[in-house]
């Protein structure tokens, strides 16, 4: 079982390591490809090297190694995730332009109609992005923003960060234990027991 995971220049990097950390754990083969506004975005949000991050994964490539092996589809893959993804990307990917190995898996991706998960990170949202995301969507993408649910109560940035990937694999029917999931009832109440949230007087 194999996941390609993208890395571009959106903020959000801790995303693609906690996927990265939870593949490997999950014993899925993982394939990364990072671009270089990536590499910046991961210098500028974590103390981790490229180096380090490559070595997270099962295989690395080069941003512009077109012939890797995730540029063709008879290699085989559950799909891919990327983790974050720009509007750049995005809108190379719902043009069907390939410059480069990050838009090129993505594109393999969607024709031999395989899964591809887009956790965009961008806001507020444009016109020319609504536009592209909508393409990227009708031509199989799915559209994943990283939006934190509160419902679970999480306690610190890490749980929020492991909710939305365990969200995020549920996509390709892989349960990592990371989701705290919903069952119609708040912690120690029933829902018939909901009240109003207070509102402060003026």
């Amino acid at each position: 079982m194999r996941m390609i995971v993208g890395v571009s220049g959106a903020t959000g990097v801790v995303y693609a390591i906690r996927l990265l950390e939870v593949l490997r754990v999950l014993r899925i083969e993982s394939h990364l490809v990072i671009s270089k506004p990536g590499e910046m975005t991961l210098a500028y949000e974590t103390e981790l090297a490229t180096r380090e991050l490559r070595a997270m994964a099962d295989f690395s490539y080069a941003i512009g190694d077109v012939g890797a092996a995730i540029s063709s589809g008879s290699f085989r893959t559950m799909g891919m995730v990327i983790a974050p993804c720009s509007m750049r990307t995005v809108g190379e990917i719902a043009a069907c332009t390939t410059s480069n190995l990050l838009t090129r898996a993505a594109d393999v991706c969607l024709k031999e109609r395989r899964r591809l998960v887009l956790m965009v990170r961008e806001t507020p949202l444009h016109t020319g992005h609504l536009k592209a995301m909508l393409a990227a969507t009708e031509a199989g993408a799915i559209m994943f923003p990283p939006v934190p649910a509160f419902y679970a109560r999480p306690q610190s940035l890490a749980d929020m960060v492991d909710h939305t990937i365990g969200r995020v694999l549920d996509l390709f029917d892989l349960d990592a234990g990371l989701v705290d999931r919903w069952t119609g009832e708040l912690p120690g109440r029933a829902s018939a027991d909901v009240v109003p949230l207070e509102r402060s007087s003026e």
